[in-house]
């Protein structure tokens, strides 16, 4: 069983890896992709405008080498089985975080909603899967413990 999970682990987290860095490699394509989704609220809009100054970057393009990067190093850690569980949990939430701000498929007619639709369940199903990297945890157990009466 734990070479299976194993196994499961590495194959799951190619996607994370393969995305982060299909970000990182177009940051400027995924800035734009962002900017039309993401507005900074006022509240944090003068601390934004710090760190623009200070980097010479505008805030999707921080964000867009943000979220490549944390894609790359999570799906790293949860591949290695490091801290797996925290990661996990990061990315629980930046997953349902996007699929609310990319994944509108509610403001679209029937027809039209489809692969939206599809790719808001395939982003549910991952954060399935990342709940069930958290409830295994980084310990490997014998099949009664982790299951029990299942």
């Amino acid at each position: 069983m734990p070479a299976f999970v194993t196994f499961g682990r590495i194959l799951f987290a190619v996607l994370f890896i393969y995305t982060g860095a299909t970000k990182l490699f177009a940051i400027q394509a995924t800035a734009d992709f962002i900017a039309t989704k993401v507005m900074v609220p006022d509240v944090i809009a003068p601390y934004a405008k710090q760190i623009e100054t200070a980097t010479a970057m505008t805030t999707p393009q921080l964000l867009a080498i943000a979220v490549g990067g944390l894609e790359i190093i999570a799906g790293l850690m949860i591949a290695l089985n490091f801290a797996a569980r925290f990661f996990a949990m990061l990315l629980i939430v930046y997953v349902a975080v996007a699929t609310v701000l990319f994944y509108d498929f509610w403001n679209q007619a029937a027809p039209e909603n489809a692969k939206m639709l599809v790719d808001a369940l395939k982003n549910l199903s991952i954060i399935g899967a990342l709940f069930m990297i958290m409830g295994y945890g980084r310990a490997t157990r014998s099949v009664e413990t982790a299951y029990g009466d299942v």
